[in-house]
């Protein structure tokens, strides 16, 4: 009887420490630039990759599918009615993802079939608010497949907002995964206090900042809220070369002018809650990263700090989040317009 209870509590041992590791990708890849069909095939491979790393977490960077609007600083952004910022706009407008019409659902399926959740940066071309205006999203796809939020950027940055239309608070949400939870933000939102405050709040551990693609970005702030939030931070970027922009490319030639050779260098990197390097800033090399995480880093960092917890004082100042997703509509009869969502479930 002795020896039956050591093997049970051996086992149930064994069982607790693998569901305190969790084994996560970092995608650092560069996209077709603007071509979503392209840049999906691309992702579809580096998921396969993971999965056969056996990655029970992949992440991918902001906007990557399909792409950053690098060319807005490159081609004088703000000229006011120019044939050659509209132009790159509507490539950039047919190029993005409307999830209403399934363009993720070969992700999705991928996701359930190697058991994997992910973390996917796009350019959404929200129904829900038309279908002429771009959002930089952050999707979250679990392990079954299913899409269970979609982070708009709250406030896009300085020469974003000439094309991407501010977000809203719906996304703000976290997910379990394993004993993780598990929430993201868009580039500059990772500066943004309140936003933290309102992830850290719902029970956040481990972070995604996702991000264009630089170490001048993740160098500082990756390590900052892992020692803020005693929380894992994963950030991951992209990568983006001249050599990246297809020929196809509206005013190719315009764009190349003032491009510099390497426009966004990657920098994706890892602080465990200590907000010491677990992997540091990696520099200008495409491909997966794979890392494992252990859950009992976390508990051990709260003892001393927890924001929300027992560090906080919710008496005295306390954060409302709002996260109604924001429409110019609001249909009260019963029949399900073509606008309504439903890609969340």
């Amino acid at each position: 009887m002795a020896k039956t209870n050591e093997i049970i509590t051996k086992k149930f041992e064994f069982d607790m420490n693998e569901n305190n590791i969790l084994k996560i990708g970092m995608a650092q890849i560069s996209p077709v630039w603007l071509d979503k069909e392209k840049t999906i095939e691309k992702i579809k491979l580096v998921i396969i990759e993971a999965g056969e790393k056996k990655c029970e977490l992949i992440i991918f960077g902001e906007g990557l599918l399909p792409g950053y609007p690098f060319w807005v600083s490159l081609t004088n952004g703000s000229a006011f009615d120019s044939t050659i910022q509209k132009e790159i706009h509507a490539h950039y407008i047919r190029n993005s993802i409307q999830i209403e019409a399934g363009e993720l659902s070969e992700i999705c399926e991928l996701a359930k079939k190697y058991n994997m959740a992910i973390y996917l940066g796009i350019i959404e071309r929200a129904k829900d608010r038309g279908g002429h205006s771009l959002y930089c999203s952050l999707v979250y796809i679990n392990a079954k497949g299913k899409i269970e939020s979609v982070h708009r950027k709250l406030q896009p940055t300085y020469e974003e907002r000439l094309v991407w239309a501010a977000g809203d608070g719906n996304g703000l949400q976290v997910h379990n995964l394993k004993q993780f939870c598990v929430g993201g933000l868009n580039c500059w939102e990772n500066w943004m206090p309140l936003s933290r405050t309102a992830l850290y709040g719902l029970g956040e551990n481990l972070h995604i900042a996702v991000w264009p693609g630089s170490d001048y970005n993740t160098t500082d702030i990756t390590r900052f809220i892992a020692r803020e939030s005693r929380s894992f931070v994963i950030s991951v970027s992209s990568l983006m070369k001249v050599e990246d922009f297809p020929n196809n490319t509206p005013h190719l030639k315009t764009i190349l002018k003032k491009a510099p050779t390497v426009l966004a260098n990657g920098g994706s990197c890892i602080a465990g809650p200590d907000g010491e390097w677990i992997v540091e800033p990696i520099i200008g090399k495409e491909g997966l990263i794979v890392k494992e995480l252990d859950f009992n880093r976390v508990l051990e960092e709260r003892q001393n700090f927890d924001p929300v917890g027992h560090y906080s004082r919710p008496d005295i100042t306390k954060l409302t989040v709002n996260r109604e997703r924001q429409s110019i509509v609001n249909i009260v009869d019963n029949l399900k317009s073509d606008n309504e969502v439903d890609y969340i479930q």
